[in-house]
Parts: structure tokens; C-alpha cells; sequence
């Protein structure tokens, strides 16, 4: 391919504490395993902002971050078996895996034992950087782009490829069914997520958060009950009610003890909170007297990825995103920061 097929306009970032600067950069080289798409629309995530911010280290700059990809397919390789050109496509946090190592070939991809390959602020296996959707175009392997349901439009599907599949795959993993009760701790742009899947998936959903302020929106997405945290006596009144809570966010001051009481023998405290600063440490004794399972995931592979776009059409699962102009990511990134978005920011080109 002529090397000026591989310029495209996008907003990157130049450092830390800098505005973001459109820019012509360029894309990875072209192979028969990869996908080029015009960028559509991208989610804004939490962890642009985190990397952006160098905030879980340093970051690569120039960086284009942007990990809820959608677009229509200009382009695909010979070996692209799942997309053709003209169809709408997806790309969540991942763009790329050995498939070779064991955790690969047992589909836990995304826990790739050679590394994991983030759509930005990573490197291909060819040196390239990788970048992410604040752009107009993206190009990487079909294995980790995904065919949007037809019934789904294309910015309601954007956001699905990190916060809805963060909180879909664990959820599932654990078994949430009719027979659960699903605290759901803090209920922001991860949270209604895993409020609307838990519901989907038949279960009673209690939302959590640390004042009344959010009591009536937790109702609205479909929550059964509602806790105020701080409130001692309703805290009291669900000791031992919940079989999961998933945590999609909680503050420094969290407690291992106070919230693992809220959960019945043998359930599941799922986190999928990445704070720039650490939990507290754990006794021994916290675990003796609960006998819970406590567990870790990340984003979600790619056959949870397709099953979940699947659920989600079939269910009408539907973020609630806020729309603005690609040419205004500046002015969507501060009001990002400044927590105003209910509950998803997604950026048109």
C-alpha cells in the first residue's frame, strides 16, 4: 500500500496536563489479518482520562486514546474471516493477542500471557504504535474488531466495547441469574451498565452509592431497592442479603469488612474499579469469618464481546450517552472530568 494511505487526522495528546492537538499521524502497516475502518463514533472512558493524565504510569506520548470504536469497514485483509467492507464494526480496549499462549487458546485473550495490547498507548508486534478512536480512521486485527447487531445504532453501540463489556463478562462468569441479588456499588457510566445487565439477567438489583442524590436515577435504570451507604441503620438491614456486588467505583476510605458483611456465604465481591491509588489490605481473619470469593476482571474477551452485543440486542440493553462533535472532544473531556455526563459521553464524526 502507498505510504500516504496510512495518514489520518486525529486528536492526540502531547503530554501530561496538555490539550489535546489534531494532528496527521500514522497508521500500523497493513497485513492480511487487518481491518481498516472510518471512525464513526467513540466512546469516552475513564481510562482515556487516566492515561491521558498519566495516571497508572507514564504514558507514551503522543497518545490517541479512545477505546469504544465505531465505524464502517473500508478495508479488510485476505485472512478476515468476520467483517467485509461496508459493515459496521466495533473496537473495545483490546487490539491485538499472541493466540499461541495458553490463556489465549483457552479464549481468555484478553489475559494474553505475552502482554496485553491496548488499543492505545501500546505498540503492535510490528513496532507501530497503537492508537486509539479520537481520529477519523483506525486500522488493526479483524480478531479484535466485532460486527455490530443490526438492530443497534451506532452510537449506542460504542460505549459496549469497554464499560459494557467490563461489567457484562464478570456478571456472567459468576452465575447471576433469578435467584440473585446484585448490590451494584457506585452507579456512574460503569455502574448503570451493570444495573441494566444484572436486570437482563433476572436478577433483584439493589443500587449503592454514598448519599440520596442518586436514589431516583437508580430507580429510573431499574433498580428494585436503593442504599445509602452512609446511612448506618439501612446498611445494617442488608447485612448478609446480597449474593454478588459488583463495585464499579468506591472512595479511599473503603472498608473490606463493612461491605463484605453485606454478602451470603459463598458470594461474590466483583471489582472492576481501577483507582489511581491502592485498597486497603486485607486480614486473614476478613476472610476466616465471610467465606466469599472475591475476583478481578479485565474488559472481557472476544467471544464475551459477541455474546454480549448478542444479550444486549436481545434484551434492549441501551447506555445513557450524551452526544457531541468529534471537533469538540476539548470541551467533552472537561465536562467528562467535571462528572456532568449521564451516564456515557460518545463523540460523532
Amino acid at each position: 500500500m502507498a505510504a500516504d494511505d496510512r495518514t489520518f487526522n486525529a486528536w492526540a495528546c502531547t503530554g501530561k496536563g496538555k490539550p489535546l492537538t489534531k494532528m496527521q499521524l500514522t497508521l500500523k502497516e497493513w497485513d492480511e489479518d487487518t481491518v481498516e475502518m472510518d471512525i464513526t463514533h467513540c466512546g469516552i472512558c475513564g481510562s482515556d482520562v487516566h492515561t491521558m493524565d498519566s495516571g497508572w504510569g507514564p504514558t507514551d506520548y503522543e497518545c490517541v486514546v479512545g477505546h469504544e470504536i465505531v465505524g464502517v469497514v473500508t478495508k479488510v485483509g485476505n485472512n478476515v474471516k468476520n467483517l467485509k467492507v461496508g459493515d459496521r464494526a466495533g473496537v473495545g480496549a483490546q487490539c491485538d493477542a499472541c493466540h499461541t499462549c495458553q490463556n489465549c487458546l483457552e479464549g481468555n485473550e484478553n489475559l494474553c500471557m505475552k502482554g496485553f495490547i491496548g488499543t492505545y498507548n501500546s505498540k503492535w508486534a510490528s513496532g507501530d504504535k497503537t492508537y486509539g478512536g479520537y481520529a477519523d480512521k483506525w486500522r488493526g486485527d479483524y480478531r479484535f474488531a466485532f460486527k455490530v447487531p443490526d438492530n443497534m445504532t451506532s452510537e449506542i453501540a460504542a460505549t459496549f466495547f469497554c464499560a459494557g463489556v467490563t461489567t457484562y463478562a464478570p456478571l456472567k462468569r459468576c452465575n447471576v441469574n433469578s435467584e440473585s441479588v446484585v448490590g451494584i456499588m457506585g452507579l456512574g457510566g460503569l455502574g448503570h451498565f451493570g444495573v441494566q445487565w444484572a436486570k437482563a439477567m433476572g436478577a433483584k438489583v439493589i443500587g449503592m452509592s454514598h448519599n440520596d442524590k442518586k436514589r431516583d436515577v437508580a430507580l429510573e435504570l431499574g433498580c428494585d431497592e436503593y442504599l445509602n451507604t452512609n446511612d448506618k441503620e439501612a446498611f445494617k438491614s442488608y447485612s448478609r442479603q446480597m449474593t454478588h456486588i459488583l463495585c464499579t467505583g468506591t472512595s479511599p476510605d473503603f472498608d473490606w469488612m463493612t461491605y463484605l458483611g453485606l454478602l451470603r456465604v459463598n458470594g461474590h465481591f466483583i471489582n472492576v474499579s481501577m483507582p489511581e491509588w491502592n485498597f486497603p489490605e486485607i486480614s486473614p481473619y476478613v476472610f476466616f469469618l465471610s467465606q466469599v470469593f472475591i475476583h478481578g476482571s479485565a474488559i472481557g474477551s472476544p467471544a464475551e464481546i459477541e455474546e454480549m452485543l448478542l444479550f444486549a440486542a436481545e434484551h434492549n440493553v441501551k447506555p445513557w450517552i450524551e452526544t457531541y462533535k468529534m471537533d469538540d472532544v476539548v470541551k467533552a473531556i472537561e465536562d467528562f472530568r467535571a462528572g456532568k455526563p449521564r451516564f456515557r459521553i460518545v463523540l460523532e464524526n
